[in-house]
Parts: C-alpha cells; structure tokens; sequence
C-alpha cells in the first residue's frame, strides 16, 4: 500500500534504466568509466560504513520499541548501503504517464484473461475470503493483479536492507524507521524469516504489496497455521488481508466504486469534484445520466470525476472509490482497480475519449504550475509537485477568472496559458 501518483499522473517507480537515459557509458574511454566505477565504489563503501554507525545508533530506539536484541542482531548483520534504492526513490517523481496510458496497461487484454484465470483458478478461495470479509472478490484479485500482476512479480528486494537504506537516508526518514520497526516485529513474531522477507525497493511486500505497518495491522492468517504468510506462492492469506484491509475502511459489498456518466450540453464543471456529493438521482435531474441515457441507480451519495478534465470521461463515483483510495491515493491507481474489477466480471470498456494528444506534466512543469498560479493570486497552498485538491481549486479559480472551462485539469496548454 502506497501512496503515488497525483491526480493527473501515475508516477512510475519501475526501476528501470530511465534515470539513465542518454547516457551513453558504452562510449566512455575504458579509463574513464573504470575511474567512474572505483569513484562510485568508494562512495558506496563510505555510504556503507556511516550506515553500520546508524544501526548501531538505531538499536537502542528499536529494543525501546521492544525489539528483543538477538532479533535485531541477527536480522540485521548482513544489511549494506543500497545505493540503487537511493537512486529509485529519488527519481520516482519524475517519471509519468498519463491516465489513459496507465490504463492501458492496467486494464490490458492479457491482465484481464490472467485475472479471470485466476479467479477460476483460487474461485473456492475467493468465494470464502468474500464471504467471510464482504469485500468483493473481482476488486480483491484486480488489487493481487495490479500490485504483483497476480503474484508473478512480488519483487525479490530484501525488505531489511531497503528499509534501512532508506531509513538512513533521511529524505523520508520518520517514515522509513516506522516501517523498520513493524518489519522487525514481524519478524520477532516468528510469521517470516529475514531471508524470506522480500519485496519492492520501497519495502511493500507480497502478492498484494503491503507495507510492514499495514501488515501489522489487517494481514490475516485466513489458513489458521499460525502465520500470516503473504510471500509464499500460495496467495490465500495475502488475499484474506487486502478483503480484510478494505472491510477495514468500510467497503459496502454490491455498490460500485463507480459508474461511467454522461455529462449534458452547458454542464456547469465547478460542480464535478469532491466536495459536490448527491444522490445519483438528483444528479440525474442536472443531465447527468449512464451510458444508456438512463438515471444511475441510488447506490449512495456520489461526486462527479473527470480524470482528464472536460475532455475526457466522467465518472459519478462512491464511498467504495475512498476505500480503494486508502490503498494507494492516486486516483489513476483507483479508476485501474476499479475498472479492472468491472472488466473481470464481463463489464465493457470505458466508452469515453481520452485526450490522447496531450501528455502529462513532469515534476518541474507541476511545480511550476504551482508557482504561477499562486504569483497570480490563484493560491496552491504549497510548491510540491503533486495535483492534490488545493491545485486543482486554483486551476479552477483561475480558469473562472479566464473564461475557460472550469473544469480543474492541469494540462500543458494550461501551463502554457499561465507562462
């Protein structure tokens, strides 16, 4: 369970060569990149040292938290500076896709005939986490698809050493000792070895990625063998703990986590956004309506959301949209998990038409849409990058201001607009 992306842009945290890009070592002469290297390795083995002085300052905060010292010792003796991690948590924010093309790839052919096959293949499984929790069981394996494209991929990191790594660094220190402390107790609780603990670099682990305080708190031991093993092949507890995370934070069995509408001609957009909540009947009577031209059914009280701004499609969404959202905020990461979850049930693809001609904003252009906004009197109460509902307010503030649509969408004419 993370929190990434924004509003408009899913943040890629692949870990591939992008941060690399353009950069030809190939070409460097043998002596240069061998300097290079022995430069890199000595910053590496420096890097190293000072962290082996941080555990050994760390240890008495974790024996306080009541961590006993022979699991401290023994789980973290073989743990080194990983530079690699640095680098990934660094360069995440700079790395974006559009929605549309997130989507795609989250709700692609293959991972739709995976997450059926799936579904049939662990249905007894399923059928008693659902249940059992009332969480259905579509959402809960499009989670298992998305987070670990249904356990082919739960990353091979060792959790210990990312999060030391990363708990060291001190960019998101706070947070990453809180997690250092939760894996240690998990440990310490005897559910997995230190060599078995393996995940992303960011320290999400198994089939459904969870962080080590997130386990703490909702994983479940749905086999009743005493350990809440969510790292083996066999998926079941993993999948009872992402049911029992969302049963957690109130997830309504049968309601959607949204439905696709169709917005009338004159819709006023200052309307489409979080803060407007009605019944889907009453937003019928403002020409909002299905795809089939008919009311939306009264699941619950609803607000309107269009990823992409007036140009692209528009969704009445609902209470189960927040609950997905507490796994990861991006709505990108809610729409995929939905929409995947409608498409395992044999529901149809999004109807709408996404704005393919644009493309997102990089980290420094969200940035600098902030800064202009706020010079121009159109305050984004912060400079951080990210299209949160502030941002989004002053966009439509100034769109207003502008004559243009207000419909809260950070897109690069916008920016062009504001320069």
């Amino acid at each position: 369970m993370r929190a990434i992306g924004t509003t408009l842009a899913f943040t890629l945290t692949l870990g591939t060569g992008l941060a690399h890009a353009g950069a030809p070592t190939q070409s460097l002469r043998p002596e240069a990149r061998t300097t290079q290297l022995r430069a890199a390795a000595v910053t590496t083995s420096g890097e190293d040292a000072r962290l082996q002085t941080w555990l050994a300052e760390f240890r008495g905060r974790a024996l306080a938290e009541g961590i006993r010292p022979d699991v401290y010792d023994a789980a973290l003796a073989g743990v080194r500076y990983d530079a690699d991690i640095i680098r990934r948590d660094s360069n995440q924010a700079e790395f974006v896709k559009p929605i549309w093309e997130y989507l795609d790839s989250a709700v692609s052919d293959a991972r739709i005939a995976n997450g059926r096959m799936a579904l049939d293949r662990h249905a007894d499984v399923l059928a008693r986490i659902e249940a059992h929790y009332g969480v259905d069981r579509e959402v809960v394996a499009a989670i298992w698809g998305l987070e670990s494209a249904y356990g082919a991929y739960r990353g091979s990191t060792p959790i210990l050493q990312a999060l030391a790594t990363l708990a060291y660094d001190g960019r998101r220190g706070a947070f990453f000792e809180e997690q250092l402390i939760a894996a240690l107790r998990i440990i310490q609780s005897g559910d997995v070895r230190p060599s078995g603990m393996t995940g992303s670099w960011a320290g999400a682990m198994g089939h459904t990625q969870f962080m080590p305080t997130s386990y703490l708190a909702y994983a479940a031991d749905f086999h009743g063998d005493g350990r809440r093993d969510i790292w083996s092949d066999d998926p079941t507890d993993a999948l009872a703990s992402t049911a029992a995370y969302l049963a957690r934070f109130g997830w309504v069995q049968g309601m959607p986590w949204g439905v696709e509408v169709r917005l009338p001609n004159g819709f006023d957009y200052a309307l489409a956004g979080r803060d407007t909540k009605a019944m889907p009947s009453d937003w019928a009577r403002r020409g909002v309506v299905g795809l089939d031209g008919r009311p939306v059914r009264d699941f619950g009280s609803a607000s309107l959301l269009l990823p992409a701004g007036a140009r692209g499609p528009a969704f009445l969404i609902f209470k189960n949209f927040e609950v997905i959202e507490r796994y990861n905020t991006a709505d990108a990461y809610v729409i995929g998990v939905g929409h995947l979850a409608d498409r395992l049930r044999g529901g149809d693809p999004i109807q709408g038409d996404w704005p393919r001609g644009d493309r997102a904003l990089a980290y420094a252009e969200r940035q600098e849409l902030q800064q202009r906004l706020t010079a121009l009197g159109f305050p984004t109460q912060g400079v951080d990058g990210r299209i949160g509902p502030n941002t989004i307010a002053a966009i439509r503030s100034f769109q207003r201001a502008a004559g243009l649509v207000p419909d809260g969408y950070a897109s690069l004419d916008l920016l062009t607009r504001l320069r």
